[in-house]
């Protein structure tokens, strides 16, 4: 071998892959009133650059409400009172016309247990009429030696 000579080498040779971009659409245009128009403003910087933009109004906070003068937990305890005395109220009433039906209830047994009373006892002691039965009056009689004379 020659001594300049160097050995072949095989070159291989890559060729980069094309990426296809994205199709960008353009944005709409939405026509804009010419009275809403901001206006433009440059401002100079120290160092002697120029900005231009459009002018920005400060925001402005939200306007603070005044709490209420009575505050909503508030309201919720008397409405929840006023909706537990109602239910007290009608259990009051429940109450009293149980025991009212009670007490009827009570008074009518005894009345019925008094003219069922006194009914039997009229059928018991009351004067017994002739039913149509055997009448058998017993008088005075002699046994003498197992015969009975009346």
């Amino acid at each position: 071998m020659h001594p300049n000579h160097t050995p072949e080498r095989s070159v291989e040779v890559h060729y980069p892959t094309p990426i296809p971009s994205p199709v960008i659409h353009p944005a709409p245009v939405v026509p804009v009133q010419p009275g809403s128009v901001p206006a433009v403003a440059s401002i100079v910087l120290p160092d002697g650059r120029v900005v231009t933009g459009y002018a920005i109004a400060p925001a402005r906070p939200e306007p603070v409400t005044a709490p209420p003068a009575v505050s909503r937990t508030a309201v919720n305890v008397a409405l929840g009172g006023v909706g537990f005395l109602a239910v007290c109220g009608g259990l009051l009433l429940l109450t009293s016309f149980i025991a009212a039906l009670t007490a009827f209830i009570g008074q009518l047994i005894i009345l019925a247990a008094v003219i069922f009373g006194g009914w039997i006892a009229v059928q018991v002691l009351g004067p017994s009429g002739h039913t149509g039965g055997t009448t058998v009056n017993i008088r005075r009689a002699v046994i003498k030696r197992n015969h009975f004379h009346g």
